[in-house]
């Protein structure tokens, strides 16, 4: 459509006025935290080159920026403009769970990183160029990594209340796109879009 998105989830460590984001929080600590932090999947290294970094809410909200010049988290919104280009309608973009038909698999990319299931299987997959990697996500309640392989998950700029916002996932198992509110101390990762 009229957007351009970035191809990749992001990588930085940095906030755009330098500052770094903090990372290397213990399981415990990741779950209390109420500030921007930043992690890699297992603490791997090797994963943030194919998947990018897994932030927490307050990374997205923060007015230091985390996207490059030019960019912005897109906001719930812009993804649903995202997702009704692809072909959703506006009631089915305005649902939350699962909706829509395969937008999912065409917002995916290479195939050989998802398990195998219906988002792989349908024959748009990867057609947008969207190119969205099951990166997994870390979660807030215990700090554990969970989903590299079998979800994709993907940050809003919006919030949905004072301790959720809104995100979009994509599963190995459906070809349709998931849009939720989560705890802000999940980390998932985050595309940006152009201002």
């Amino acid at each position: 459509g009229e957007q351009l998105w970035m191809k990749e989830n992001l990588k930085v460590t940095h906030y755009n006025n330098g500052d770094e984001i903090p990372t290397g929080y213990s399981n415990y600590e990741w779950g209390n935290l109420s500030t921007g932090a930043y992690t890699v999947y297992n603490d791997d290294p090797s994963n943030t080159d194919v998947y990018g970094n897994l932030y927490n809410w307050y990374v997205v909200e923060d007015e230091r920026g985390v996207c490059p010049a030019g960019c912005h988290v897109p906001t719930d919104e812009e993804i649903k403009e995202l997702e009704m280009y692809l072909g959703m309608s506006q009631e089915e973009a305005d649902d939350i769970g699962y909706r829509g038909t395969n937008e999912g698999s065409k917002l995916a990319g290479m195939a050989d990183l998802w398990n195998d299931g219906n988002l792989v299987n349908n024959p748009e997959f990867g057609t947008s160029g969207f190119n969205l990697l099951p990166g997994g996500y870390r979660n807030y309640f215990n700090g554990y990594y969970y989903g590299m392989g079998t979800n994709g998950y993907f940050w809003s700029s919006t919030e949905h209340s004072n301790s959720n916002a809104w995100n979009r996932r994509l599963s190995y198992n459906y070809s349709e796109v998931n849009r939720y509110n989560y705890y802000k101390r999940y980390g998932f990762s985050v595309r940006c879009i152009r201002d």
